[in-house]
């Protein structure tokens, strides 16, 4: 099954940039990961974008908590519904929320409350290239398009997500006539040294990584001289120099590595070159933000904490707390 994702206008946009060189490997990377592969549920999926209503929206809205395409008047209950229906092939629905043409996409998380936390400490976007590793569905790269940057390219290997993001920036060219928000099926592995980046986000993506300072050194060295890096992460209470290696699982996710506290965290980033570290926000994570919905019916973080102690994981460890740091490429 070919997919009919078109990723030329990106390959435009590249261009005569500092991104250029990416193009020498970068349609290849896709064939292999989107086009020349036999994933079981893509005629599905791409059954789902022949089939959606074929209008223009009246209205776009990427600043609102929900990422809101269409006035709710464009289409009848009838067609509300078979939308919804159509939109729940791609379920689980993780990262929004979403309204599309008044179908509401109750998601799992409540991406826009992370957004707020560290919306207003960012250095401006406008004009800028931004890359967002590990960026799900693309909800935030929504967010960050709607501050006018230059280009905004997403990475997640994570090939339903990609569906998800198509159908929004379908509907989304179309109204604004401006397509410069990718998301690609790709790790940051694949994503070359480039050093062109002026803003890079990383969020909920570090404890994920085996080795936190191969991670630190890959987006370092994504971003030009004195870009921005956004590293959001859970993290432990502690000292310079105490760590979290689970022994299995963390609140029931198979692959969490190190959780750092924010001073160790901090030494890290240091080591690895990086300037103007400072911590923007510490939040813990609820059950009002995390949560089972409608769009991702399967357990989530009420489940995976101590149903008798909410500050403590089912198996024990510290709940769930995440950082928000914001430092300079060197």
């Amino acid at each position: 099954m070919k997919s009919t994702i078109d990723y030329s206008p990106l390959f435009e946009k590249l261009k005569d940039t500092e991104l250029e060189p990416w193009l020498a490997a970068l349609p290849v990377q896709l064939d292999e990961k989107l086009y020349n592969i036999n994933h079981g549920d893509m005629s599905a999926w791409e059954a789902v974008l022949e089939l959606l209503p074929t209008i223009i929206p009246e209205a776009i809205e990427l600043t609102a908590s929900a990422i809101k395409i269409g006035g709710g008047g464009e289409l009848d209950d009838a067609s509300k519904k078979q939308l919804k229906e159509k939109l729940q092939v791609l379920m689980p629905w993780r990262k929004g929320p979403f309204d599309l043409f008044g179908v509401y996409i109750d998601t799992e998380w409540r991406s826009d409350w992370k957004w707020q936390r560290l919306e207003k400490s960012l250095s401006p976007l406008k004009g800028r290239k931004i890359l967002d590793v590990g960026c799900g569905n693309g909800y935030h790269l929504w967010r960050m398009a709607a501050h006018q940057p230059e280009l905004v390219i997403g990475v997640d290997p994570g090939l339903k997500y990609v569906y998800q993001f198509e159908i929004m920036r379908r509907y989304i060219n179309k109204a604004v006539g401006n397509d410069n928000a990718f998301l690609l099926p790709l790790g940051i592995e694949d994503v070359p040294a480039l050093k062109a980046f002026d803003t890079v986000f990383s969020m909920g993506v570090f404890y994920h990584r085996k080795s936190p300072i191969d991670h630190l050194i890959e987006l370092r060295d994504c971003l030009r001289s004195g870009g921005e890096l956004v590293l959001e992460t859970l993290i432990i209470d502690g000292k310079d120099g105490e760590v979290l290696l689970p022994e299995d699982r963390y609140a029931q996710m198979r692959n969490v590595w190190f959780l750092p506290s924010v001073p160790t965290l901090e030494a890290w980033m240091k080591r690895c070159g990086y300037k103007n570290i400072r911590v923007v926000d510490v939040s813990v994570t609820t059950i009002e933000e995390q949560r089972s919905t409608e769009w991702m019916n399967f357990h989530s973080l009420q489940q995976f904490l101590d149903p008798a102690d909410h500050t403590k994981t089912i198996e024990g460890y510290p709940a769930p707390k995440r950082v928000v740091v914001m430092a300079e490429a060197p």
